[in-house]
């Protein structure tokens, strides 16, 4: 960003700073890249530490070449990812059952959105076992108070 200085706003001088993007901007990127991750695997060969040289100072090897090994995707049908793509290596356990070793209480029993598409939404929450809906009827006191003339 800039900040302009000067007589009337002549800009004549300007100040500039960096300054990061909004908490909303870099989720939706994460965001962007989690829903487009690529599974991979490594390579079976091990990897060499770099060679030195005989000079004083050790041989440097370039970022993009340090670590000597290409990300191959699992699915063979699936292109390589790129330099700024996402990876992982195995799939995340399964939220839908009960697994006390991994800390997942499963979806059992829980309540769910009829009616929503998103992650409270009982298609995705119920993970396919299927759910049932229920009305209820809830009476409650409440500290209401009346009041002559047209308040409560």
């Amino acid at each position: 960003e800039w900040k302009c200085h000067g007589m009337s706003g002549s800009c004549t001088v300007k100040t500039c700073w960096m300054r990061l993007p909004s908490f909303r901007s870099v989720g939706d990127a994460l965001k962007d890249r989690f829903d487009g991750a690529s599974r991979v695997m490594m390579p079976n060969t091990e990897i060499e530490a770099p060679v030195q040289r005989n000079d004083a100072a050790p041989h440097r090897v370039p970022r993009r070449d340090r670590y000597r090994f290409q990300l191959r995707p699992h699915n063979p049908d699936h292109k390589t990812p790129g330099a700024k793509g996402l990876v992982y290596l195995e799939s995340s356990p399964g939220f839908c059952e009960k697994n006390p070793r991994l800390g997942i209480p499963g979806t059992h029993g829980r309540a769910c959105n009829d009616t929503s598409i998103g992650v409270d939404g009982c298609d995705l929450m119920c993970c396919g076992r299927g759910y049932r809906t229920e009305t209820m009827l809830v009476v409650e006191r409440c500290n209401c108070t009346f009041h002559w003339c047209c308040a409560v």
